[in-house]
């Protein structure tokens, strides 16, 4: 139980990323962030973050 709430706080960071990804390079229409630089850059960090938890979480459990 200890390791799911991790897992699942990087699998919301992930598709958070790519959520604001998406905003950033302007594929998803709709908001402020819509074509800003900083979320084009911003949100594969995010999202490289929610795998680094992930992999950091199921590695410990060895």
């Amino acid at each position: 139980m200890k390791r799911g709430v991790p897992i699942a706080l990087g699998v919301v960071m992930i598709i958070a990323g790519f959520v604001l990804w998406g905003q950033g390079l302007g594929a998803i229409e709709g908001s402020p962030m819509t074509g800003s630089k900083f979320w084009a850059y911003a949100g594969p960090l995010i999202a490289g973050f929610g795998v680094a938890l992930i992999m950091v979480t199921l590695q410990r459990r060895r």
